[in-house]
């Protein structure tokens, strides 16, 4: 079978049915990759040795009688999660050699549910921006049209789905890292409910992998259909065995719904700090159509939402004083002779991120306090509502913009341009309370390229955001495989934009 572009649920079938084999699923897999990686440049750290190494002891397990959720499935991993004798480098040069001897929590827990790591995907920085390039492995492009990002900071993972690199891969997210790049690439993402997912091992390169509770992080699924996302999440889910897991169980609510004329969906096209370009728009607008269609109770407006403006304020603090303790970017001192020329009276989120950097920990828990109350407002919105539409980006993907100063770079919506970092404003909308959003593909731009919203859910409450994406999969498209890539210009070492 042809089984590049299969989803995880048709491959589990096949292999159980017989009518394939790991070994040659890994194998197609392993050729597609070296036939067509060179331009994407989704996979940084391939894995060959050791992938056909486990698809042949799937393959002998599965003759032993025995079957685990993913047993055979190839797969690929962010490169960000530890892997046992493999680099975890985040993109930092310095870190190029460090290679962990344990795997991530989550990396052990895909190879237990019998899952074929076929290596690991390209990031950021630091993880910290929105497209994937870096000095060590270069940049992933997008595989709709070469010249684009493909997002980040989980770029290389959904590049690699898009291209047929595998039928799942594991990502994070903390500003759409996981949203952002399923959006640009027309693929599945899931990021969870704050803290339902183990994150332990998916930690800076030479840090200790202790089981830290993280602010505003998550670890997730990403895949090519939303029943796959739920499958992969129901294999990550769950406490860490070294902390909650010790007392604690998961059990997660069912969906509210089963049927997509019982949701009640609250839709948005619309934020107070930024445009919605207009093809993002038109890519909520056939998400809304569908709900309608089928059914559900849509509504445009609510009282009951939280302050737009606020949230994004809210997020954008939580997100730069966080990132700025773990990574700073200029002295203390530099930065208060900055944050002494702003005006008073400007509240433009540059001035937030900027007057952020200086945070301390009263600033914090001032922020904080006003996080809790948009989370009991979200809980009461979710009284009326089960689930809220909206953006991931204001556009789709943008041509890559490697300005060595990211605060200097500008999106372009609709012909105007706004701070780059303001984009984030949509994925904060579901990053700062903590809530789950599923991020789905709605159709393509004028340009052909992929859109997708995201479904935002109540806190606890994931497989509802994620029902309502299996039931919308039919009547908006779903996933669809990118015509075959143009090849790009070679740098020097045969992958593009390579440092």
């Amino acid at each position: 079978m042809e089984s590049s572009f299969c989803t995880a649920e048709e491959l589990i079938a096949a292999l159980r049915g017989g009518s394939v084999t790991s070994v040659e699923l890994t194998d197609e897999a392993i050729a597609r990759i070296e036939r067509d990686d060179d331009v994407v440049n989704a996979i940084c750290v391939p894995d060959f040795g050791r992938a056909r190494a486990a698809a042949v002891r799937a393959d002998q397990a599965r003759a032993r009688g025995e079957d685990r959720p993913l047993l055979g499935v190839p797969v690929t991993v962010k490169e960000c999660y530890n892997v046992a004798g493999l680099p975890t480098t985040w993109g930092i040069v310095a870190h190029r050699d460090f290679r962990p001897d344990e795997d991530a929590v989550q990396v052990s827990r895909l190879k237990a549910a019998g899952a074929v790591v076929l290596g690991k995907t390209n990031v950021p920085l630091g993880l910290q921006d929105i497209q994937s390039f870096n000095d060590i492995y270069g940049t992933t492009t997008n595989p709709w049209d070469p010249g684009r990002t493909a997002g980040g900071s989980s770029g290389g993972s959904a590049a690699a789905l898009a291209s047929g690199f595998g039928a799942l891969s594991i990502g994070s997210d903390i500003a759409g890292s996981l949203r952002t790049p399923a959006h640009f690439c027309g693929v599945y993402a899931h990021k969870p409910t704050l803290g339902l997912v183990a994150n332990r091992g998916m930690v800076a390169p030479g840090e200790p992998a202790l089981p830290v509770e993280l602010d505003l992080a998550v670890v997730g699924p990403m895949a090519r259909s939303a029943r796959d996302l739920t499958l992969l999440l129901d294999v990550m889910a769950g406490p860490d065995p070294l902390t909650l897991g010790v007392a604690h169980e998961l059990a997660l609510p069912p969906a509210r719904h089963e049927r997509l004329g019982d949701f009640r969906v609250l839709v948005l096209d619309e934020h107070p700090l930024i445009a919605t370009g207009a093809a993002v728009r038109a890519g909520v607008h056939r998400v809304a159509d569908a709900l309608v269609d089928g059914g559900a109770r849509v509504e445009r407006h609510s009282p009951l939402l939280p302050d737009l403006t606020e949230a994004a304020t809210l997020y954008m603090r939580l997100l730069i004083s966080g990132s700025v303790a773990r990574f700073p970017v200029e002295s203390d001192e530099q930065l208060r002779t900055r944050v002494a020329g702003l005006s008073a009276d400007d509240r433009s989120l540059d001035a937030v991120r900027l007057r952020a950097m200086l945070s301390g920990h009263r600033d914090w828990l001032e922020a904080n306090h006003r996080r809790e109350v948009h989370r009991h407002g979200w809980r009461q919105l979710f009284t009326e509502f089960d689930a809220v539409v909206c953006p991931i980006t204001p556009t789709p993907a943008f041509p890559h913009d490697h300005t060595p100063n990211p605060m200097a770079r500008r999106i372009d919506i609709d012909g105007v341009a706004y701070p780059y970092f303001d984009q984030l404003v949509w994925a904060g909308l579901a990053t700062m309370p903590g809530l789950p959003a599923t991020a789905v593909p709605a159709g393509r731009s004028p340009e052909g390229l992929p859109v997708g919203v995201q479904l935002i859910g109540p806190m606890s409450e994931d497989r509802t955001p994620l029902r309502l994406a299996e039931l919308l999969e039919p009547k908006t498209g779903g996933f669809q495989a990118p015509k075959q890539v143009v090849p790009a210009a070679r740098s020097g070492d045969g992958r593009p934009g390579a440092a």
